[in-house]
């Protein structure tokens, strides 16, 4: 069995932020390959499905992004999955929008999701790095990956999440160069497409040490779909301008 898991932040004033493309990409996954319903356990949304005859559990952890390692490792280990046979969804500053990368292993690269995962079960989990581009200056970050999708992006996001969810076996029978190229031929060149700058942060929100998000006072998420919700989002900001 493999363990597919998205990161982002949960609940639905962060469903359209760029931090969330990997919840996103869980929810393409979900939607294309017929998985779910999604239910609350491990602190996360979780769905059992296959894809391609291959078993895997769909995971979004609800623990926000700089405690995604307690959801995953949770998981990993009630279902004894080691870290080899664990794929990362995440959203990549230093990618192009709309380019993909997979690496298994290395460093954390300043993602505090992946940072928090690496804790709890060391480097050797597999990562999508989903590109977003970046806004050009480290101060504008926060706001940028705090800020939702504009319309404009919509041009290469949604090409970007459904060439994931086409070619995803790929990653799932230990093809990931072909997926990566399945996922290029499919997708325009993500070089036309640029960052757009967004509005700032919502209120109750706070920077980590390490510059990513964490929430002051929130409630505890509600347990809805996961794929519904990011679904709705989605058709949402394809209907209207959004930033």
């Amino acid at each position: 069995m493999k363990l597919v898991v998205g990161l982002g932040n949960p609940g639905p004033r962060y469903a359209g932020n760029r931090h969330n493309v990997g919840f996103m990409a869980v929810a393409a996954l979900a939607r294309r390959h017929g998985i779910g319903p999604f239910r609350r356990k491990f602190q996360a949304q979780v769905a059992d499905g296959q894809i391609a005859g291959a078993r895997l559990l769909l995971l979004a952890p609800e623990t926000f992004m700089n405690a995604s390692g307690q959801a995953v490792g949770e998981a990993a280990r009630f279902h004894k999955i080691a870290p080899e046979d664990i794929i990362v969804l995440h959203d990549e500053l230093d990618l192009a929008p709309g380019k993909i990368k997979v690496k298994q292993g290395g460093g954390a690269g300043g993602h505090n999701g992946i940072r928090d995962i690496e804790a709890h079960l060391g480097p050797a989990f597999w990562r999508v790095r989903l590109g977003i581009g970046h806004p050009g200056h480290k101060d504008r970050v926060l706001t940028y990956v705090l800020g939702d999708f504009a319309k404009a992006e919509e041009d290469w996001l949604a090409p970007m999440l459904d060439a994931v969810a086409d070619h995803f076996a790929l990653m799932l029978e230990g093809r990931p160069a072909d997926f990566m190229s399945k996922v290029a031929a499919q997708t325009r060149p993500a070089e036309k497409a640029k960052p757009l700058a967004t509005a700032k942060p919502k209120e109750g929100e706070a920077r980590t040490s390490g510059g990513s998000v964490a929430e002051v006072g929130a409630p505890p998420p509600s347990p809805t779909g996961l794929a519904a919700a990011l679904a709705e989002a989605l058709d949402r900001k394809s209907q209207k301008g959004n930033g």
